[in-house]
């Protein structure tokens, strides 16, 4: 038995930050049903890329979800809701504080009715605080939550993570909260409101820059890929691209120095991690004297054969194909619907003695396709 099985989620949300949410609550078991508007569904269906005129985005975030479009306006889609409310667990959203409470949907309304429901909101500054209302997206919060001031090379102009951590994090913080309130649950017998800002996730998992800025009062600044309180822990040059080098102690770089053949261990500009970082630029240059001279390959092999953490930097179509990667399920076949594409997706990174480890996932829902099989589990009680 799935740790989640026999849960249900509505899933009302759209984009990222709430499907990267339930798409993890549903690949722990639970049975994730989206609530999407009439004609037009997630504005991810329209996301390229597309394969036979499916979005590829889309499914990525919502294999094994089912489908029914409801317009909550609208008297019968509201009724069939309300159905839904009583045989859910969690109701999952995304919108702006208060349109759910316009809709008559709101938390108060709800735990009023339904008083073991969980309700998780996740919006881009939480239910609270002087800019609740405003709209926010990814890069947004980046931004404001200063992850674009540490991101990029020194002295140049601000970058973006490249993965839309904004979201993500967000996501996957909602859906810790979520299993929370399942197990506050379970001791209670009552539901929970759980309340996660997207900007609140970009302060939390910044853990250096906040140390340093409140520690020293100096705003940290982009220092590209280098560590700003290990060194060294960059990326360093070869003769036929980069290799990551994280000699995380003094034993490891004394080793490292070891196998490069650089006798500069003992030396007092880098003998220890504090005098390492302040002299990063010369050690760099000292070290990459070095790599240039071999490949990738060759370092990679080096550095594995001494014990120490290393890697090559790969390219998307290489992380797909890599072995380790390929060991873990972590890239699967995604089950075409009758006649539809074929898509992959990511696996489920939590391994678990009581998860079942699957092997391809569950087909993407169409839009309202999984309307007659939800009302018929309805009218089955």
């Amino acid at each position: 038995m799935a740790p989640l099985s026999g849960a249900t989620i509505l899933d009302l949300t759209h984009v990222l930050a709430g499907p990267f949410c339930t798409q993890g609550l549903q690949a722990l078991g639970a049975k994730v049903i989206k609530v999407e508007r009439p004609g037009v569904g997630d504005d991810t269906r329209a996301f390229p890329p597309f394969v036979a005129g499916e979005s590829a985005y889309f499914a990525t975030l919502n294999a094994g979800k089912q489908s029914i479009a409801l317009e909550l306006k609208a008297a019968g889609d509201r009724a069939i809701f309300e159905r839904l409310l009583a045989r859910a667990d969690v109701l999952v959203e995304n919108f702006r504080p208060g349109v759910m409470d316009r809709l008559g949907f709101g938390w108060e309304a709800l735990s009023a009715r339904f008083p073991r429901l969980i309700y998780a909101a996740v919006s881009g500054f939480g239910q609270t605080g002087p800019d609740a209302g405003k709209p926010a997206y990814d890069m947004v919060v980046q931004a404001r939550g200063g992850v674009m001031s540490i991101t990029g090379e020194t002295g140049g102009p601000p970058v973006r993570v490249g993965a839309s951590i904004g979201d993500i994090v967000a996501g996957m913080y909602l859906a810790q909260g979520v299993l929370a309130a399942l197990y506050y649950r379970e001791k209670t017998g009552t539901g929970a409101f759980v309340d996660v800002a997207m900007l609140d996730a970009q302060l939390a998992i910044q853990e250096h820059a906040v140390a340093i800025a409140s520690a020293t009062g100096k705003a940290p600044g982009p220092t590209g890929a280098r560590h700003p309180t290990i060194t060294p822990f960059a990326t360093f040059r070869a003769s036929d691209g980069f290799v990551v080098i994280a000699a995380g102690n003094d034993a490891m770089f004394g080793e490292l120095c070891a196998v490069l053949g650089l006798s500069i261990a003992a030396d007092p500009r880098f003998a220890t991690n504090a005098a390492r970082c302040e002299n990063h630029a010369l050690l760099k240059r000292l070290i990459e004297a070095v790599t240039l001279g071999e490949t990738v390959a060759h370092w990679i092999t080096v550095l594995e054969g001494a014990g120490l953490p290393t890697a090559r930097v790969q390219d998307m179509v290489a992380v797909l194909r890599d072995p380790q990667i390929l060991a873990r399920n972590m890239v699967l076949p995604v089950t075409p619907h009758p006649g539809g594409p074929r898509f992959v997706a990511t696996g489920n990174p939590i391994k678990m003695s009581s998860l079942s480890e699957v092997t391809a996932l569950p087909p993407v829902p169409m839009l309202d396709g999984d309307r007659a099989a939800i009302l018929d589990w309805l009218d089955r009680g």
